[in-house]
Formats: C-alpha cells, structure tokens, sequence
C-alpha cells in the first residue's frame, strides 16, 4: 500500500514541452471522497469529485483510475458518471498567462510519454490571459505535449469513419492587428479654364 500511495502523490508528469517545466519536481496532491488502493495489481481507484494537482498541472473528473506500469510510471484514466465533463488545465512555458485546457467524457493520460487521450466530446483550447488562441473540437483528440503535436478524428474510437461527426478548429491571430489605416485622399487637380477662341 506504501509503494502505490507514494507513486500517487510524487510520480504524476508534467506534460513537458508547452506545459510549465517546473511542473515535472513538483509532488501530486489528490482529493476525492472515495479511494480504493490494490497493491497486487497496483491499481488505485478514486471517486467522488477527484482533483489531481501537480504544480500547474490539475486534472479534475468524477472518477479516476491511475495505473503503475513495470517502468514506476503513471496512467491516468478520467471519467464522468454525470454530466459534466472530465477535464484538466496547465500552464504552459513561454508567458506569464499561457494555459493548456481540455474537456472530454473520459481523458487518458500517460505519464511516460507525456500524451493526453480525449474520448467523446473533445475538446482542447489554448489560451493567452483571457483571449482564445487555438481551440479543437472532435469526438477523439490527441495531444502530444513533448512534440507539440495535436490529431484529431471524428469517431470515440480514434479512427476517421466516413459520414461519423465533423470536427471544428479555430485559430486567432497571434498577434492582435492593427486596422488598416484609411489610404491618403488623391489630390484634386484643378481643371483648366477654358480658354477664349481667337
């Protein structure tokens, strides 16, 4: 019980590349109402408004269950009994006010390779202080944090599936423009008087 307690509050992994870095050091915190540990099977089940933080990093669902592999590495699987989504949020690198947010009926994080699994109702926003830059829907989407690389299909399955739901992108500019200044008025030639016929 010892050894699955402790990897639940210290080997929880930030997601490295545009997550904050100083995350990665940082001990994991979990709340919940319910907790059910398994040693033999390392298994720990959670339930009942679940909060997992480490450093920036806070995964929220109505249940989780975090599995240790062979390697001491956490996955994390969230899940909604209600309606209300699963859903996680973190800072990223690069500015005082630049979050990673996403939102989906069940999230699968592997804590090895830093990728986040959303399944059902995906859907996944960066965002600058209060402004929107980037936001993904779809009913898969995957976000590899390391390599700073998204996918997303259209089916809970992971796969294309002809005629399944259309998945939505949206991207801001990056920086705000300015609008575009009104061109100076030609100048007015003066006609010439007519002159008199001789």
């Amino acid at each position: 019980m010892k050894k699955i307690f402790a990897f639940a509050l210290i080997s929880l992994a930030a997601m490295n590349a545009l997550a904050e870095k100083a995350d990665a050091g940082k001990q994991a915190v979990i709340e919940y109402d319910s907790l059910h540990v398994d040693d033999v099977t390392q298994v720990t089940t959670l339930t009942g408004n679940v909060i997992v933080t480490k450093g920036t990093l806070v995964l929220k669902a109505d249940k989780a269950v975090i599995r240790q592999t062979p390697d001491d590495d956490m996955q994390v699987t969230l899940t909604t009994t209600g309606s209300k989504p699963a859903n996680f949020r973190q800072k990223r690198d690069g500015g005082p006010a630049l979050y990673v947010e996403g939102e989906a009926q069940r999230i699968e994080y592997d804590e090895r390779s830093a990728v986040m699994k959303l399944f059902s109702g995906a859907r996944i926003r960066q965002i600058d202080g209060e402004r929107l830059t980037d936001e993904i829907q779809s009913e898969f989407i995957s976000y590899d944090s390391i390599r700073e690389v998204f996918a997303a299909r259209n089916d809970a399955s992971g796969n294309t599936k002809p005629g399944a739901t259309r998945g939505k992108m949206i991207i801001a500019p990056r920086k705000p423009k300015a609008a575009p200044a009104t061109p100076p008025a030609a100048p007015v030639t003066p006609t010439p008087a007519p002159t008199g016929t001789q």
